[in-house]
């Protein structure tokens, strides 16, 4: 509306200086146009700002979720779900092992120290009673080892080595189908990077000329699946090596205390 009121008193203002001055009416009209046109530059400028605050708010708007599954239906759900399935199921394994083992970790000096001091105040059943009521491998194979404490201390030592290789695979059980899902899903969605570009190529030979709108789908449906694939093994991998490390930690803890184990009762087998 204010334009409008600018533009009919521009004109108002040539009409009269035309008639009063006809020479200068010519630079009369010069200034009155560039008065428009400055007026209209901030308005445009103004207007401009806005619709790039409106399409800031409406990206902003959409949601990561939303983000994610509009580029999986994309990719084609045939290609992309097989790979989600396979990383909902290696993160699975991965928290459950990951879960196993934090609720088989102890303060194992504590807990050897409270083995002695049974041992040598109640004997080897107080030590047996104290393993039996702590959890973990290492309370496990204190237990298997001091219940063959009659038989020798050779076949303690025996039996804390079997014991000692069943508690390692225990901890160990699930992670080769860890590995096995690291390896599929690259190769998932290499698989279907394949497929989509047999599908541009098939678009291309139909059509008997090269678009860019002809292999657009095939080539997105391919850059998709291979990113969804990478992404997920690179998940899994941190998972599996995060599992690997504390497995070799818990060994390592295990080991050790066996040794300090037959030390105890090489000790009190003398007394």
């Amino acid at each position: 509306m204010k334009k409008l009121f600018l533009v009919l008193a521009v004109a108002a203002l040539s009409f009269s200086t035309a008639i009063a001055q006809e020479p200068a009416a010519a630079p009369a009209e010069e200034v009155a146009v560039e008065q428009v046109e400055a007026t209209e530059a901030p308005a445009e400028e103004a207007v401009v700002e806005e619709a790039a605050i409106d399409t800031e708010v409406q990206i902003e708007g959409e949601s990561m979720h939303q983000v994610l599954m509009q580029k999986f239906l994309e990719g084609g759900w045939g290609w992309m779900l097989p790979i989600l399935i396979v990383l909902v199921l290696g993160m699975a394994i991965a928290i459950e092992r990951i879960l196993f083992l934090a609720l088989s970790t102890i303060n194992t000096k504590k807990f050897i120290a409270q083995v002695e001091k049974a041992l040598n105040e109640g004997g080897v059943e107080a030590a047996k009673a104290v393993c039996r009521d702590t959890k973990g491998p290492i309370a496990s194979i204190y237990w298997q080892g001091l219940d063959r404490y009659e038989q020798g201390l050779d076949a303690v030592e025996k039996a804390v080595v079997s014991y000692g290789s069943v508690q390692t695979g225990q901890m160990e059980s699930g992670l080769g189908w860890l590995s096995l899902f690291i390896s599929l899903s690259p190769s998932l969605g290499f698989m279907g990077t394949v497929v989509g570009l047999v599908q541009s190529f098939d678009s291309i030979q139909a059509a008997g000329d090269i678009s860019p709108a002809l292999v657009a789908g095939g080539m997105k449906v391919a850059l998709l699946t291979t990113l969804l694939g990478l992404i997920a093994a690179m998940v899994l991998q941190v998972f599996y090596n995060y599992v690997i490390v504390k497995i070799d930690g818990m060994v390592n803890e295990m080991e050790d205390s066996s040794i300090t184990l037959m030390d105890i009762l090489t000790a009190y087998s003398k007394k």
